[in-house]
Parts: C-alpha cells; structure tokens; sequence
C-alpha cells in the first residue's frame, strides 16, 4: 500500500512540475521549455544539444516535444543521472574528472576501458580542463543510453558482439544523434 501511494505522489509530483515547465500551456515540452527549467531547477546552464537530446530519447511521435508520461520517464533518467554526477563530484566543483567519470559510469553498469573513459573527456572537454561538466554529463549519458538500445536491439544473443553493414550502421548513427 505504501509503494502505490509513493508512487501516487511521484505521479502528481511530476504532473505538478510538468504544468509549471509547459509555459504555453500546449500539454507538450519543447527544448526551450526543458531547458529553463533545467536551469531553474538545476542553477547551471544546460545546452541546447543537452536538452534536445533529452526530449528526442523520449519524443517517440517525433514531434519535438514530450508529453506528461515522456516528461515522467525523463524525469527519472534525469534524477538519476544527477544523482550518480553529485556522488561522484567529491569535491563539489559542478565538474568531474577522468577517475570520477570512470566511477560514474561504473555506478551506471558501464565497464568501460581507462582509455574510452579518456576519450569521453576528451570529445566532451573543449577547454582542456581534464573534466566535465553536469550538462556534458548528461550529453554523454544520453549518448550512451540510446546507443546502449540501440546495439541491444541487434545483440539478440546477448554476445556484447553484432555484425552490421554499412547502412545499418549509419542508420544506427544517425538515428541516435536526432
């Protein structure tokens, strides 16, 4: 009985913050919308890219905006995300390095080589700090997410290995990058 009302009031939690994010009032969240209340909620930037790719993960209709259920599950991937960031950021800077994006990941279910871990600083890090940033976090995380589904659809034996032509990749690719 307690798990039904808990979840009863993560629902109406959620309903509630969706009608204060839907600013036009058109039962849709758009980037623009996603993206101020990311920043109110959150008190730090969120990019354009950060924010499309969160709406395109869960705009199965293809619209360019989420609806309540979309926003609910979006919601939760977010909360989470920042959560496993937060953790990791020991000492609070709103930036995590290599070791702790390593950690990060490996919280997620990730087992990614020291060398793939650096190349995600690397393709995230356009100042050359060594580190990343909560909206480039969530950039990667997403990134990861969908190309994680993406090569599970085609590992139907559950080898870790696919064989995929040419087309098929880059459908894969382009489909996870819009």
């Amino acid at each position: 009985m307690q798990s039904q009302e808990y979840n009863q009031g993560v629902q109406a939690e959620v309903q509630q913050l969706f009608t204060h994010v839907d600013k036009d009032r058109s039962g849709k969240i758009s980037q623009r919308e996603l993206q101020a209340a990311l920043i109110t909620a959150q008190g730090s930037n969120f990019s354009d890219t950060a924010c499309n790719l969160m709406i395109s993960m869960f705009d199965h209709d293809r619209s360019g905006t989420i609806d309540v259920h979309e926003f609910q599950l979006l919601y939760s991937y977010i909360n989470q995300w920042l959560a496993v960031f937060r953790s990791c950021d020991k000492d609070q800077t709103g930036h995590i390095e290599e070791g702790e994006l390593s950690h990060a990941l490996q919280q997620m279910g990730f087992r990614f080589t020291p060398e793939f871990v650096n190349f995600l600083i690397k393709k995230s890090d356009l100042q050359n700090h060594k580190q990343m940033s909560v909206d480039q976090f969530i950039v990667i995380c997403v990134q990861i997410q969908k190309f994680t589904d993406a090569f599970r659809a085609h590992d139907t034996g559950y080898t870790g290995v696919i064989t995929l032509g040419f087309e098929e990749f880059l459908g894969i690719v382009l489909n996870c990058s819009m």
